[in-house]
């Protein structure tokens, strides 16, 4: 445990390095489940499989931690006014291009909804975002991911106000996901991501490019233990051995 100075009458006690406002000591903060998260076993598991360790104060680490703290936000806290990493009046997140999802939109569908809706065609749909819940995918990805899904920053290419980086999610496919068995092998993607940021490093914007099959793909090879048509059978199969993405071509 650490505090942070604020101000001579201020002091912030941070229980988790990786995310500096996880448990700011304000009772009118509202959680998803009545009280904060902890990472403990989360933060392990990202130290012991990250590929880099940025140095202290770096732009590499305070990114990674500003993008560590809104992902928490966005899944443990039930309104906008109590999230300290964003602008609420600005923010818009962008996946692959798509049109833009206000704070809310966001909040409600839930990071991973949004990262996995895409504009291909119905039958390509491996994963419904219509029928899925924010809950739903929440529990899911607890699941298939019992040690938890870790994100690290690989590469910072450019300082404020738009910050570009490159980075990684992964996990071990160690539990079910949905029908599909699991395989215990390692489960991962890589994308570009852009923040635009304000004078007080408040996200206004966040740009995500990525190749969602590098996810589902390695979700899709565990044994599917429910009775399925040939057909959907094969598309499976094609989706989790393909080495490309059609993405571009169908927005």
């Amino acid at each position: 445990m650490e505090s942070i100075k604020m101000s001579p009458e201020e002091t912030i006690t941070v229980v988790d390095k990786y995310r500096v406002f996880l448990n700011l000591k304000d009772p009118t903060i509202q959680w998803r489940n009545g009280k904060p998260p902890t990472y403990e076993s989360l933060n392990k598991f990202f130290e012991d499989g990250r590929t880099k360790e940025w140095p202290k104060g770096s732009l590499e680490e305070t990114v990674q931690n500003i993008i560590k703290s809104s992902q928490m936000e966005f899944a443990h806290k039930t309104r906008l006014q109590d999230f300290e990493t964003i602008n609420p009046q600005k923010f818009n997140f962008f996946v692959n291009g798509r049109e833009g999802l206000s704070g809310e939109e966001t909040m409600e569908l839930g990071v991973f909804n949004a990262l996995l809706k895409n504009s291909l065609p119905e039958k390509f749909h491996y994963f419904k975002v219509e029928e899925e819940t924010f809950e739903s995918t929440r529990n899911d990805f607890k699941t298939c991911f019992p040690r938890g899904f870790a994100f690290e920053v690989m590469e910072v290419y450019s300082p404020p106000p738009l910050i570009a980086y490159k980075f990684r999610h992964w996990g071990f496919f160690e539990g079910p996901y949905k029908t599909h068995s699991p395989t215990g092998q390692l489960v991962q993607f890589y994308g570009l991501g852009i923040l635009k940021v304000n004078l007080s490093m408040k996200i206004e914007e966040v740009h995500i490019y990525y190749d969602p099959t590098e996810l589902l793909g390695g979700l899709l090879k565990g044994k599917n233990t429910a009775s399925e048509s040939k057909t959907q059978h094969n598309n499976d199969k094609d989706l989790a051995t393909s080495v490309g993405c059609p993405f571009s071509k169908a927005q």
